[in-house]
């Protein structure tokens, strides 16, 4: 599948992202290369194959679920640029 400059301008406009013309052909070249490999991955024969979400084959360790440093409120809003009774005071954000 080749990607022309009138198709990358169309995306661009899409995505609202602005592409001078000069630069447009080369990113239709780039991104017809891309689209070109990902077509030669479809060759690659995966039947019987299980899918994978990592190559090792590891347990995560788990941790103990316990409270650290949770319990100095001074601590906490130390470093906040406004506080108020232990609490951080934000702007309002809902009408």
């Amino acid at each position: 599948m080749a990607i022309d400059a009138a198709t990358v301008r169309k995306v661009a406009h899409l995505a609202r992202i602005r592409i001078e013309d000069d630069k447009l052909e080369p990113l239709a070249a780039e991104l017809s290369g891309i689209i070109a490999w990902i077509e030669q991955l479809n060759e690659v024969d995966t039947e019987g194959v299980a899918p994978l979400a990592s190559t090792e084959a590891v347990k995560l360790p788990m941790r103990v679920d316990v409270v650290t440093d949770g319990g100095d409120v001074a601590m906490i809003v130390a470093n906040a640029p406004k506080s108020d009774r232990g609490f951080f005071v934000v702007p309002k954000v809902v009408e």
